[in-house]
């Protein structure tokens, strides 16, 4: 069965999905390094963590993993490795690239830069478009929004989406955490620029 799995997948798409998510967790560290917001999700697991006192990345995947118990219920056909590498190590390549790059470049301390910042970060979110179009397994929080999307026909998947990043939003604000326009970008901006790479990179990448 694992055999015929790697079979379907494949290589490439193993390696571009790799790659996708090492963007994603840089974006991430990019966002948490302006101070301007993070993605809903994040910004949500980074004040609850804070919190609770525990290591983000590690309370990350505890979260990940009660959202996975959802996911294998009610969305199994989504689960892959992609699901896994996503779940497990973002958070993790996410805080490594916040600390590499407040160690080399030092914290942005004006409003020019640290908005600079964010926009680096909606762009190198391309790897959300890498790591979705390689199809070989969604994260548990992304399930969400597909999974209501699926059972409820009648409601599009934007506002499922939306539902989702405005619970953790909420959530992220009666914890603590910060809403600002780095959340404003990622909810708003990621869509077009996931669309752009999908047509003008990745799909000519996968073939």
């Amino acid at each position: 069965m694992l055999a015929a799995y790697w079979r379907k997948t494949g290589w490439k798409r193993f390696c571009v999905m790799v790659i996708g998510n090492v963007f994603v967790g840089m974006g991430l560290g990019l966002f948490k390094m302006s101070s301007m917001g993070n993605a809903p999700y994040d910004g949500m697991n980074m004040a609850i963590s804070a919190v609770a006192g525990i290591y983000y990345p590690t309370f990350q995947v505890l979260m990940n993993l009660v959202l996975f118990a959802v996911q294998l219920a009610a969305g199994r056909k989504l689960i892959g490795i992609g699901t896994i590498v996503n779940a497990v190590f973002v958070g993790y390549i996410g805080m490594f690239f916040y600390n590499l790059f407040g160690s080399q470049c030092g914290w942005p301390e004006t409003f020019v830069v640290r908005l600079l910042t964010v926009g680096i970060g909606v762009v190198v979110s391309l790897g959300l478009s890498m790591y979705q179009q390689s199809d070989v397994g969604v994260a548990p929080y992304d399930s969400l929004a597909l999974i209501l999307d699926r059972r409820l026909p009648k409601v599009s998947y934007f506002w499922c989406r939306m539902l989702t990043d405005g619970v953790c939003a909420l959530v992220c604000f009666l914890f603590g955490g910060i809403i600002g326009f780095g959340t404003l970008a990622t909810v708003f901006g990621l869509g077009p620029i996931i669309h752009f790479f999908d047509s003008h990179l990745t799909k000519k990448i996968l073939g």
